[in-house]
């Protein structure tokens, strides 16, 4: 199976990468099914209905959020009749949606999509998330019901992601960071088979601070005083993400690739 994870969309910029070339992708590259992390596509912060249906209609199987997930008020109600996005297992106790779901690939195949939180430097106490995902890798092992799982971790600490690569090796086909719109280096295959990429980076313009017009930032770094709201910087995007290749009986991953289009950043594509 072919999958595709698409780092966190920002802003105008990250919805006009997807919206353009996801369609084509998903037919040159053959995929058979794609995740998209959406949390920041409606101003940089959060996701409304409105700009959740732009992914959806360009190919997106699934949308992830993460802790800016509600940020945008409408999606508390959209969240619930929209099946195909996900919040995170571990927001909160009474969130609106799902944290993981079983979707239909192509070919009739199923893929678990599951997202979680990490702990370390974020600005609210999420609960566990090792401990949330352990039930649902259980009760859906890889090459089972599900013929691929997919993990997005959301969080800030580059060893809170590794973490949860190792703990979900050999259950997972993928486990992909998401959060802090820089891509790492470091694509590679887990011992148990496992896709790992630290962090997918962002779709927006990296002639930016994480995504956002440098003006801002850089004035509350330099001066310590703020001019402003941070708004998305709306130069060309790079589609940043990652691709990874299981066999189709076991799940396990085969052959992984970062993905890099367009923009600034120096292409790198499967």
């Amino acid at each position: 199976m072919r999958l595709l994870f698409l780092g966190d969309v920002v802003g105008r910029a990250g919805r006009q990468a997807v919206a353009e070339n996801l369609p084509r992708l998903r037919d040159e590259w053959r995929l058979d099914f794609v995740v998209v992390n959406g949390e920041n596509a409606t101003n940089g912060m959060g996701l409304s209905g409105d700009h959740a249906r732009v992914l959806l209609e360009a190919g997106a199987d699934c949308v992830t959020l993460g802790d800016h997930a509600f940020d945008q008020r409408d999606m508390l109600q959209f969240i619930e009749r929209e099946p195909r996005i996900l919040r995170p297992l571990n927001f909160a106790r009474g969130a609106p949606g799902r944290g993981h779901r079983i979707f239909e690939a192509r070919g009739g195949r199923k893929v678990l999509v599951a997202q979680v939180l990490g702990q370390v430097f974020m600005k609210r106490p999420f609960d566990d998330p090792f401990s949330t995902i352990e039930p649902v890798l259980k009760a859906h092992p890889r090459g089972g019901m599900a013929q691929a799982v997919i993990v997005d971790m959301h969080c800030e600490a580059t060893s809170e992601k590794m973490a949860m690569g190792h703990y979900c090796d050999g259950r997972a086909s993928m486990v992909v960071g998401s959060h802090t719109h820089v891509p790492t280096a470091d694509a590679q295959i887990l011992g148990g088979g496992t896709g790992y990429l630290t962090d997918a980076g962002m779709c927006g313009d990296y002639d930016s601070v994480i995504g956002m017009d440098k003006k801002e930032p850089m004035r509350r770094f330099v001066t310590g005083m703020s001019g402003g709201r941070f708004s998305p910087a709306r130069g060309e995007a790079t589609l940043s993400g990652f691709f990874v290749e299981t066999d189709d009986r076991s799940g396990v991953a085969k052959r992984v690739r970062m993905v890099r289009l367009g923009g600034r950043l120096e292409p790198a594509t499967p």
